[in-house]
């Protein structure tokens, strides 16, 4: 069992979904590392997120900041007794030089990551950090050049893309892989998201006016590319080349907010390839969605698409979750090629990618588990769609030499 784990970031994907994911892991047969740190730049996030973590967790985690809160509220007598000044040890330095924890999850700002990564490995912890792997494909690809002492001595470093590990979608590789649409024939990917100034996406401040390509597009757009790779991938199939368009339709979402792309997917076994269409964009005019499917795996005796859904437990609580519909041919004339007969399986998973990610990290750190999950390497692969589509212009780009080292 690992000593102990620390969490860099404070901000609200930690709280909503880093604090709720080591909940549920500390529920199952093989708990989690305890989490004895908390660092954030500012006191009062630190302090927030420590709390989170005392009433989730009923665990005090020490907490390690750089900058002090002007705000006296941040240590009034409500906190006094879950974070008072007995708990605070310091800033990331004393944290890292702690022997307690060998692992850290880090979950900062895209441009400032690399630099905190490489710093925790200099300090020989190992590391998970979130996506994407870097602001573009030549940050990324220089991360991994330095990484790689740390690396080569035995450290863990994975990318944290909780869409790798969804089950959702690792089923749907397997249900392509088994054939069950016959072979793969061409893909639709969709996103339609809506954000206003009100988002609280939006609103953290680093996202507000962001300091690398895409905004949205590249921190939320490597999510569904990660879902890809997770689909193809097992049989043999990965995005190679992209034709593309961006464009901005909401100034406040600069950049960019919306692309549209053609793509080719080559077998990485054979000669064969085939080609979809993938269109994302943050810039829906309503909060509602137009009828039509996030993903569409289309083959040779049916399809599959995959949307998300309301997942409903055996204990009857509903939760965000994934339906998937396979329909295929069950019958049809082989001389007029009319199908007679077809049939429809769903398949319904919960959303729990973000404690895959965590039990694979772990895993990893012990010695054990599967090394292709949260590899750098495909992480960039991501980062590279997003650039290409955002600077194609209508030209083809070759996404394999792009990520080539």
């Amino acid at each position: 069992m690992l000593q102990g784990i620390a969490i860099l970031g404070a901000g609200l994907f930690a709280t909503q979904a880093y604090v709720p994911a080591l909940v549920s892991l500390g529920k199952s047969s093989v708990p989690p590392p305890p989490l004895r740190a908390i660092y954030s730049r500012s006191e009062k996030s630190a302090r927030e997120l420590a709390s989170v973590v005392v009433k989730s967790l009923n665990h005090q985690p020490d907490i390690y900041f750089d900058v002090p809160s002007s705000n006296s509220n941040a240590t009034d007598s409500s906190e006094s007794s879950m974070t008072n000044d007995s708990n605070f040890k310091g800033n990331l330095d004393a944290l890292l030089s702690r022997s307690d924890i060998i692992a850290v999850i880090i979950v900062l700002p895209i441009t400032i990551q690399p630099s905190i990564i490489l710093k925790c490995l200099a300090a020989g912890k190992h590391v998970l950090s979130e996506k994407p792997i870097g602001a573009d494909v030549k940050s990324g690809l220089q991360l991994i050049k330095d990484a790689a002492q740390y690396i080569n001595k035995g450290l863990v470093w994975r990318i944290a893309e909780n869409f790798e590990c969804e089950d959702v979608y690792i089923k749907v590789g397997e249900l392509v892989k088994e054939g069950k649409i016959g072979k793969i024939a061409f893909f639709k990917v969709v996103v339609f998201n809506y954000i206003d100034k009100t988002s609280q996406w939006y609103q953290t401040p680093w996202r507000t006016v962001p300091e690398y390509q895409g905004g949205f597009l590249l921190d939320g757009g490597v999510h569904t590319l990660a879902a890809m790779r997770t689909i193809l991938s097992p049989s043999s199939f990965k995005i190679t080349s992209i034709v593309g368009f961006s464009s901005l339709t909401k100034d406040y979402l600069m950049p960019h907010d919306t692309i549209h792309s053609v793509v080719q997917a080559s077998s990485t076994s054979s000669s064969e390839s085939i080609h979809g269409l993938v269109e994302m964009t943050f810039a829906s005019p309503l909060p509602s969605r137009p009828p039509a499917d996030n993903i569409l795996i289309t083959g040779t005796e049916g399809y599959i698409s995959i949307n998300s859904a309301p997942f409903t437990s055996e204990d009857g609580n509903e939760g965000p979750g994934f339906e998937i519909k396979l329909r295929r041919v069950v019958k049809k004339d082989e001389e007029t090629d009319k199908v007679e007969e077809e049939n429809e399986e769903v398949y319904s998973f919960p959303s729990k990618g973000v404690e895959g990610e965590f039990k694979s990290f772990f895993d990893a750190c012990e010695g054990h588990g599967d090394v292709a999950v949260g590899k750098p390497e495909e992480a960039l692969k991501d980062v590279a769609f997003i650039e290409a589509a955002l600077k194609s212009g209508g030209q083809l780009i070759d996404l394999v030499e792009m990520v080539k080292g």
